[in-house]
């Protein structure tokens, strides 16, 4: 099957079990504190796993698209990928073990087709110390599934120790078979939920010899050794204990959380043990090789370059369309950095002319008719994405030069000489220790990872300060500047234009940062009339309140904000701030927005822009601040 058909076939099937089908969140988290990236299925809707009302009912199912930056450097073997779609499943608080189960049995072996002989399945051993116990209801629940087509399901402890022994179901401890927000049970504090989870396992086969030949050969093999052998198609979280001050209790109200790798559940269906080699890279691989003159089957090394390009830019595709644009900050360094990293993999292949625009097209193609912004903003994608490549030959070159200067100038490279042109000029190590080799030395890789890891603690610390894409907590004084900002966006939209559409925000208690589209530099004049406007309507003391509202509803209605995806997450239902009451005839916002926000706007104060420039191309930033009257 093709990877759209898996896709429709999932979301179809959980429909036919009264789920909910809604739509995937935006890769750039609204409002969460935690995060950069959407990394998970279940990460919006962690508040509905943990009480909030969903307006959609207690089953839903999608399709989400997720990122995870931390496995940048994983890409290259089988089955790592940094994008990657989740098929989800959600109850909240409706149906539990007994009904999810034996649902996701049916999915895989009956509507997919896999092989039942070729599944196992991991359980929660239990921890005694904390008062959990092994979750042998899930257990039960396997057996008669499994029962079901004729195979015994026999049930492994200790399989990390002494293998597979004929088993099918394997328990494991909480680092593998456990969720919370915190991670391990013990981390948890009091009030917070969490539970057990079972995983879903495809065997490729002994036969392949894929232990043998991975750098976990001399270790046993189990389900969960890594090797390649066994690949985790899906997950089913159990939330149905909460921490309490004296252990662990069961929850009155069950929620269930199913996430499913879409790739890996294709590649499963396809049976081919390399991820890359599913329908969604086909075209993408001939265009590299095209280019290359290579083939993606030749050698090691070159089959992990064509898996890093095809990751990272696809990758980089989705992210611009979420308006994560290549930058020196927060998510834009990601989107930068994929790129780069692609070219660099590129130039292994031989590659020296453009080719990520090439590449991301057919990603493009491939994804569109589910994905119709991809289509939508193409030519922005594209634009992007070239303009970055090309950046980057010019920096190639400088960075090449500049290693010159310095190796003469020092008589070689030490560590740290390669951290300031990764810095400083964004040269890759790797080229470092190629031209570096090529004159007879080594660079000290150790001492640059050393001051890779002080620049990343410096970093984590300035950016305890803010919250990335929103807000950087829920104090008063940023609360104030969030409504702030929705005055800042209508005042723009009318002294400007309404071409005037948010491209970020950033709000601390501090100050506000407002990005957003306009075409040239603004005048004072007009930074005056955007404030004095702004402030009008802080002295009127205007009402701040929400409505919820149908998408369609909401754009007839006249609200200002981005109608996409990632508000389908309501079912279809959006929240709408109001700054000021529309029955009273003096609304002078209408927004979309998650909240949270000030009760009356007579409590913000004075209204104060202290810097207007460039943030790039096409788009310009603001920073502002509140002042007590």
């Amino acid at each position: 099957m093709k990877t759209y058909e898996i896709r429709e076939k999932y979301l179809n099937f959980f429909k036919k079990y009264n789920h909910e089908i809604i739509g995937s969140a935006s890769l750039l988290p609204d409002n969460d504190p935690t995060t950069l990236f959407t990394g998970s299925g279940m990460q919006p809707i962690v508040p509905y796993l943990l009480g909030e009302v969903h307006s959609s009912g207690r089953r839903l199912t999608n399709s989400q698209k997720c990122f995870r930056s931390q496995d940048i450097d994983e890409v290259g073997d089988n089955r790592h990928t940094t994008f990657f779609e989740m098929l989800g499943n959600w109850s909240l608080g409706d149906y539990f073990k007994t009904q999810q189960i034996p649902w996701v049995f049916e999915f895989l072996t009956k509507e997919l087709g896999l092989d039942p002989n070729r599944l196992y399945v991991t359980v929660f051993r239990g921890n005694k110390k904390l008062g959990i116990e092994r979750d042998v209801v899930s257990v039960l629940l396997w057996k008669d599934a499994f029962s079901s087509v004729g195979i015994e399901a026999v049930d492994i402890d200790n399989s990390e120790i002494n293998g597979l022994q004929g088993g099918k179901i394997f328990y494991y401890d909480e680092s593998k078979n456990w969720w919370s927000r915190y991670g391990m049970p013990e981390k948890m504090p009091s009030g917070e939920p969490g539970g057990p989870d079972t995983e879903m396992f495809w065997d490729f086969g002994e036969d392949l010899g894929v232990h043998e030949k991975s750098k976990y050969k001399d270790n046993i093999c189990h389900v969960n050794c890594d090797c390649g052998r066994f690949l985790e198609i899906g997950n089913s979280v159990f939330m149905e204990y909460v921490r309490t001050e004296k252990g662990f209790k069961s929850l009155p109200s069950k929620n269930v959380d199913f996430g499913g790798g879409l790739e890996r559940i294709v590649a499963a269906e396809n049976n081919v043990s390399d991820i890359f080699k599913i329908d969604v890279f086909n075209e993408a691989i001939d265009v590299l090789e095209g280019k290359s003159g290579l083939r993606y089957d030749e050698n090691t090394e070159i089959k992990k370059a064509f898996r890093v390009i095809l990751d990272h830019v696809r990758a980089a595709t989705f992210l611009i369309n979420d308006n994560a644009y290549p930058s020196n900050k927060d998510q834009g360094y990601f989107v930068r950095r994929l790129i780069r990293r692609a070219v660099r993999f590129g130039k292994k292949l031989g590659i020296d002319n453009e080719f990520c625009g090439l590449v991301a097209e057919k990603f493009i193609e491939k994804y569109k008719v589910h994905y119709s912004d991809l289509e939508i903003n193409r030519v922005n994608i594209l634009e992007k994405l070239v303009d970055e490549e090309k950046k980057f030959a010019k920096t190639l070159i400088k960075g090449e030069k500049e290693f010159v200067d310095m190796f003469e100038k020092n008589n070689g490279i030490s560590g740290k000489d390669a951290f300031i042109l990764y810095s400083t000029y964004g040269f890759p190590l790797e080229l470092t220790q190629e031209l570096a080799e090529e004159k007879g030395q080594l660079v000290d890789k150790d001492v640059f990872i050393k001051e890779f890891r002080k620049h990343q603690d410096l970093s984590r610390a300035g950016s305890t300060q803010k919250f990335v894409g929103g807000l950087a907590d829920d104090a008063k004084e940023t609360v104030r500047l969030h409504t702030a900002t929705h005055m800042l966006h209508q005042a723009l939209r009318t002294i400007l234009g309404d071409h005037v559409v948010q491209k970020g925000s950033n709000i601390t208690q501090k100050r506000l940062r407002f990005d957003f589209t306009h075409p040239q530099k603004i005048t004072k004049e007009e930074i005056k009339k955007v404030e004095d406007l702004v402030n009008v309507n802080i002295k009127k003391d205007l009402i701040v309140e929400y409505q919820m509202y149908d998408i369609k509803d909401a754009k007839s209605s006249g609200a200002i904000g981005v109608f996409d995806d990632k508000y389908a997450q309501l079912g279809g239902k959006i929240k709408v701030y109001n700054i000021g009451s529309e029955s009273e005839g003096v609304c002078f916002s209408k927004e979309v927005c998650g909240g949270p926000h000030v009760k009356r706007t007579g409590e913000l104060g004075k209204f104060s822009i202290k810097k207007e420039e460039s943030s790039s191309s096409g788009i310009r930033r603001i920073k502002a601040i509140l002042e007590q009257n």
